[in-house]
């Protein structure tokens, strides 16, 4: 496999009989350096493999969960290319990026800002499209067989890109997303600050909203949702409900598995996660 000039491999691993990389390449979208990771499965030279990306949550970066999730044991079994972008530009220089946890750094909601001084780099939604035709170009990844899944404020991206573009994503899972962010103060913080006081721009990054826009099954073969019912943050923030009814409502196929005793963190993910990595190898084919 010949890698393209501009992806810098940072480390190598060695992982479950196929390779953990970790890259850094320049940005278009963003305007900066960004980081991602890569898991290839063993045997993927000469083939075209389902690609599946994943959105990590708050304060993550790209290594998070390639190192807690312990999603590689299954995806080389099933041959699926896992791939986990950053979850924010770094070093933009925006004043006060850094001030709070869940706004600004680590805390990019795969959107594009289009607020002052957010704008200029904080384009989260096109570099995941970038990072996708990146990873086409240069991995054995095949173009039609693409899978997209996340974590809280990733499960909140995962859902909203995937309705979206769902020419571009074929299949979507998640695990305690941020399903009504508009009603949330972690979505009404991002969303505020990243596209400004006008709500009705809120809408189209919302994916209970989407959902109710689309008015039927965007995606036939369903969507898969894990919520923990331990979690800390489910009543205030996560609102899981919101999108099984708007999912009932629209005619929307929607597995949404409540657990007791699981909260928020990678214990949970992990519980799980081969479920989701199965999911999605059965709907890429």
């Amino acid at each position: 496999m010949t890698e393209l000039a501009q992806l810098n491999v940072l480390s190598e691993h060695a992982c479950f009989g196929g390779v953990q990389r970790f890259y850094q390449h320049a940005s278009s979208a963003i305007g900066l350096p960004m980081r991602f990771s890569v898991y290839l499965p063993p045997g993927a030279e000469g083939k075209r493999l389902p690609v599946l990306f994943y959105l990590a949550g708050l304060t993550c970066t790209e290594e998070t969960f390639m190192i807690k999730a312990g999603a590689q044991r299954a995806a080389s079994e099933l041959g699926i290319i896992l791939v986990a972008p950053d979850t924010s530009p770094r070093g933009a220089g925006v004043p006060g990026e850094t001030d709070s946890w869940d706004f600004g750094a680590g805390a990019g909601f795969y959107l594009d800002a289009t607020a002052e001084p957010w704008s200029r780099h904080y384009r989260m939604e096109s570099y995941i499209l970038e990072l996708r035709e990146l990873v086409l170009a240069t991995l054995p990844a095949d173009p039609q067989r693409v899978g997209i899944f996340g974590h809280s404020m990733g499960g909140h991206g995962a859902l909203t890109l995937a309705l979206r573009h769902p020419e571009l994503f074929r299949s979507v899972s998640a695990f305690a997303p941020i399903a009504a962010p508009t009603r949330c103060p972690w979505g009404r913080k991002a969303f505020g600050g990243y596209l400004g006081a006008d709500q009705s721009a809120w809408r189209a990054h919302d994916a209970t909203e989407l959902i109710k826009d689309a008015g039927r099954a965007v995606f036939p073969d369903g969507i898969l949702v894990d919520q923990g019912l331990a979690d800390k943050f489910l009543a205030e923030q996560l609102y899981p409900e919101a999108l099984e009814e708007a999912c009932r409502a629209a005619g929307q196929p929607l597995e949404l598995r409540r657990h007791a005793g699981y909260d928020h963190g990678y214990y949970f993910i992990s519980s799980f996660v081969e479920d989701h990595l199965r999911f999605h190898s059965l709907n890429l084919g």
